[in-house]
């Protein structure tokens, strides 16, 4: 792993909340994300499964994390079953994790090799009552390729059919969506890594630079401070492209006059930063532009004024679309006629506001949390209003990554540069 070891403590500390919201009896078992192939001999860069990496900081395929809070054999109280490395393995595809580095990394003392696993859950199944079987229910979620939890899962089902089944993913939901201090630490240092590109962007960028340059002038610093991957697809979208939402060509020229809307954040220790911002191509708004960056900004502030412990993100939204409708007036693009014939299923700030405001973030960019379910203290999320104003060619978007703390909100990206006169400074200082 790039990144810097992590205090064992947070695991060990996620691990007994998960147990304490247990049945008595019952064993949980949570299994790494497989190996995707691509082409020919080849796979996509691993990519770990965030509830077993959240329970036991295990960062390596073919992994398996056991929990039997009762178990009458103290030793499988929790367990760890990793993949046994040999010399070819380690000529081939080097270095996995031996025992004493797994017990380091997840502060679980019983490890065995993964092909001990079966002869070893059978056994304990013989005297536990309920069986917790992990799945992937993030409402975003759009799932085609069966999952290694879900192939478990069918196996168990027809292997235990006289035991309970209960799911994880509810506990899991609960307990990801606040996050503790050590995840805190974790999430700034991906957000710090995320500043660096972002400046290192504003020094660099000028007309005549294809976007792809400016995705590796953000790579490139992403990797050099340690981040794992980029959290997402980055969007690197000038001119009308950052018209269009999930824009990822990044294939064109960015040009004098354009803004040039980029979204991108680094992942950190599975930690993932999330921002957009919005600038001018060569160093200058122009009068229209500032005049529908200023509006989006204003949407922000406030939004962000808005988010609070307790809040339905349902409702939270709703009152975000009323400031935009108030701003969208103000710049010319509704009219208080098409406000008072709007649709109300489909507001008319719609036109140029499609999108939610914002979603919750941590180990994955989507993050797990409850949509209608009351936004608990510790929860972070995005904040992010666009005006996406396709006749003009212009698409403004402008994200910052919170955490809801008992005294308020505390942003990650407090002090990256977002007012007009900052990010001109900025760029026409550079030499």
């Amino acid at each position: 792993m790039k990144y810097l070891p992590i205090d064992q403590n947070l695991f060990i500390r996620n691990r007994q909340a998960f147990t304490g919201q247990m049945k008595p009896n019952a064993i949980a078992v949570f299994q790494s994300n497989d190996e995707m192939p691509s082409n020919a001999d080849q796979f996509h860069p691993f990519k770990q499964n965030s509830d077993i990496f959240y329970l036991s900081g295990i960062d390596q395929e073919d992994s398996i994390l056991l929990i039997y809070p009762d178990s009458p054999n103290p030793i499988y109280r929790e367990a760890l079953f990793l993949k046994k490395t040999n010399e070819h393995i380690a000529i081939w595809e080097g270095h996995k994790y031996t025992e004493e580095e797994a017990r380091a990394a997840s502060g679980i003392q019983t490890i065995h090799w993964k092909e001990e696993f079966p002869a070893i859950f059978n056994m304990l199944m013989n005297h536990a009552e309920t069986l917790y079987l992990n799945s992937n229910e993030n409402d975003r979620a759009s799932i085609l390729v069966e999952t290694r939890d879900m192939r478990f899962a069918r196996e168990m089902q027809q292997r235990f059919p006289m035991h309970k089944l209960e799911r994880s993913a509810p506990i899991m939901a609960r307990l990801r969506v606040s996050k503790s201090k050590w995840e805190q630490d974790l999430l700034q240092t991906a957000c710090d890594i995320t500043r660096k590109a972002y400046l290192r962007v504003l020094q660099n960028i000028k007309p005549g630079m294809m976007e792809y340059e400016v995705e590796a002038d953000i790579t490139h610093e992403f990797l050099r401070n340690r981040a794992t991957r980029h959290a997402y697809g980055a969007i690197i979208a000038s001119g009308a492209s950052a018209c269009v939402l999930h824009y990822v060509d990044n294939n064109l020229e960015c040009k004098d006059g354009d803004l040039i809307l980029m979204d991108f954040g680094a992942e950190y220790a599975n930690y993932c930063a999330d921002l957009t911002r919005t600038i001018p191509v060569n160093g200058r708004f122009t009068e229209r532009q500032k005049q529908v960056y200023n509006a989006c900004l204003n949407v922000q502030k406030k939004a962000l004024d808005m988010i609070h412990a307790g809040m339905i993100l349902k409702d939270y939204n709703a009152e975000v679309g009323k400031v935009m409708e108030s701003e969208l007036k103000a710049i010319g693009l509704l009219t208080d006629a098409d406000i008072k014939n709007q649709d109300p299923s489909w507001p008319a700030y719609k036109k140029y506001f499609m999108h939610g405001t914002g979603h919750f973030l941590g180990l994955d960019v989507h993050d797990i949390g409850n949509h209608y379910e009351p936004v608990p203290v510790g929860a972070v999320m995005t904040c992010e209003p666009g005006i996406y104003i396709r006749e003009e060619g212009i698409g403004i978007r402008i994200e910052n990554d919170v955490m809801i703390t008992e005294n308020g909100l505390y942003d990650f990206m407090r002090d990256f540069p977002r007012e007009v006169e900052e990010i001109e400074d900025i760029m026409n200082s550079r030499n």
